[in-house]
C-alpha cells in the first residue's frame, strides 16, 4: 500500500498508530535515508531544525519517493508560515505555539482553500489539497483549553511538546520528567476519549512505546540528530573498549 496523506488520516481516525521520525538535519540525502527506514511520515522541522524553505521541495519529493509522507513543523502559527510549506510540497503541517481552540480553528482555515478556509492558491510543488493538520499543545493556555481543542473540526491530531510545556507550567530541575508524566497521561487520555489522534514528542523508541501504550497514535520514534550522535558514540565506545582490553 502506498502511504499518503489519506492513508495516514484514515489510520489515525480509526485509532491505528502511525510511526514517524523527526528531522533536524538539512538536505535531501539525509531526508531520503530517514524515509527509506520505513516510517509512515517524516517531519521536517523548520522551527528548530537546520532545513530551509528553499530546500523543502527537494526534501519533500525525496521523502515521498522513498514511501513516506512529508510533514513539516512550521516556523510559527502565522498564516503565511502555515501555508508556505504546503506550497512547497508538504503533505501536512505540525503547527507550534497554538494558544487555544480559536487559534486552532485559524490554523485549520489557513490550510484549506475557499470556501472552507483562506489558503491562497500558488502551489509550487506536489503538496496535498487536503493536508494533514496537527497542532501542538505546549503551553498552559492550550492545556487549559484542551477539551475545546480536541473538538475543532478539520483537525487531524494534536501533538504535545514536552519541553516547552514543562517551561510553560514552571516545571524544572531533576524532577521535571516525573512531574510532567501525569500531565502527559492526562492529555493522551483526554484526546483518546474525544476521538482525537494524539502524539507526544519522543527522542527514542522507549519513550515512544510508553506513549503508545497509553493510547498515542502519532508515534515519533526518533530524532535524526540525536540518533546519529547516539549510534556513533556507541560504536566509538565499542571500538575504544576493545582496544583498551586488547580484544582482537
Amino acid at each position: 500500500m502506498v502511504i499518503n496523506e489519506d492513508v495516514v488520516r484514515r489510520r489515525l481516525s480509526e485509532g491505528q498508530p502511525c510511526h514517524g521520525v523527526w528531522s533536524l538535519l538539512p538536505g535531501v540525502v539525509s531526508a531520503e535515508v530517514l524515509a527509506r527506514t520505513g516510517p509512515d511520515f517524516v517531519v521536517v522541522d523548520l522551527q528548530h531544525g537546520a532545513a530551509t524553505e528553499a530546500e523543502l521541495p527537494g526534501v519533500a519529493a525525496a521523502i515521498r519517493a522513498a514511501g513516506s509522507v512529508p510533514l513539516v513543523r512550521t516556523r510559527s502559527p502565522q498564516f503565511a508560515d502555515v501555508g508556505r510549506p504546503l506550497d512547497l510540497g508538504a503533505g501536512g503541517v505540525i503547527v507550534p505555539n497554538v494558544r487555544d481552540a480559536e487559534h486552532a480553528r485559524e490554523v485549520v482555515a489557513a490550510t484549506r482553500y475557499a470556501p472552507a478556509g483562506g489558503r491562497s492558491i500558488g502551489r509550487l510543488s506536489g503538496g496535498a489539497d487536503q493536508p494533514l493538520v496537527i497542532v501542538m499543545v505546549e503551553t498552559r493556555t492550550a492545556l487549559d483549553d484542551l477539551d475545546a481543542i480536541v473538538r475543532v473540526e478539520g483537525l487531524d491530531g494534536i501533538y504535545v511538546g514536552p519541553g516547552d510545556l514543562s517551561l510553560s507550567l514552571g516545571l524544572a530541575g531533576a524532577d521535571r520528567s516525573a512531574d510532567l508524566r501525569p500531565v502527559l497521561s492526562s492529555i493522551i487520555a483526554g484526546a483518546v476519549s474525544a476521538g482525537m489522534p494524539v502524539g507526544v514528542h519522543a527522542y527514542d523508541g522507549d519513550d515512544a512505546a510508553r506513549h503508545a501504550a497509553e493510547g498515542a497514535t502519532i508515534v515519533t520514534v526518533a530524532v535524526d540528530s540525536v540518533s546519529l550522535g547516539e549510534v556513533v558514540t556507541h560504536h566509538l565506545d565499542i571500538t575504544r573498549g576493545r582496544q583498551e582490553t586488547g580484544y582482537a
